[in-house]
């Protein structure tokens, strides 16, 4: 199988693959004339912190108390004496560790947005940060409505809207993902020069 053509856009780093480039960069948003054929180009700086693996880690976290208190939720109405004395206690303990990981989560992808794409202005990133606000929201509505004992019904309806803003961010997260950080991908050579792409990217103004 031979490796398709990628292309990198210069001021944000994003790599793709140059048949799914359409008008504008889908990471930063600007014109497909900033992009060039792909160099192993990327700071030592840039690497390191996105080496941690912070965001990853936080939103690992952060889903873990999302679906679990839905989950746990339901599980205690229909078997509400099946170790009650621990169940309880574990959905109490997630519904006031979930805002808290939301947090972390959130502060640390704006800094893997800033240190990955050198922007938020992006209509992916755009997109995360409105679903990470609206989950960051609905998590201390959970927190609220738990601490001020509003009926149970109420927490769970918050906790399955929360779950699907998080299934939303993890399908956007899944675009991001796919990025090839220039110095990350090793290309292979090609057997012949007749399967090259007939298009060429435009020359940058």
């Amino acid at each position: 199988m031979i490796d398709e053509v990628l292309v990198r856009c210069r001021p944000c780093g994003y790599v793709m693959k140059e048949s799914e480039l359409g008008d504008v960069c889908p990471a930063c948003g600007l014109p497909r004339n900033v992009f060039e054929p792909y160099r192993e180009r990327v700071s030592a700086n840039r690497l390191f912190i996105l080496a941690l693996d912070i965001h990853p880690i936080a939103i690992h976290l952060s889903q873990t108390f999302v679906a679990m208190i839905p989950v746990l939720s339901i599980f205690h109405m229909i078997f509400p004496d099946f170790y009650a004395e621990i169940v309880h206690p574990v959905i109490i303990f997630s519904i006031f560790a979930l805002p808290l990981s939301l947090v972390l989560s959130f502060f640390s992808g704006i800094m893997d947005g800033i240190t990955r794409f050198k922007t938020l202005r992006t209509p992916l990133l755009k997109s995360k940060i409105i679903y990470s606000s609206i989950i960051l929201i609905l998590g201390f509505g959970m927190w609220v409505t738990s601490l001020t004992g509003q009926n149970e019904w109420i927490t769970l309806i918050i906790s399955f809207v929360a779950l699907a803003c998080a299934v939303k961010l993890g399908l956007l997260g899944k675009h991001l993902i796919d990025v090839i950080l220039p110095g990350t991908y090793v290309r292979r050579k090609k057997k012949t020069s007749k399967y090259a792409p007939k298009g060429k990217i435009a020359p940058a103004k």
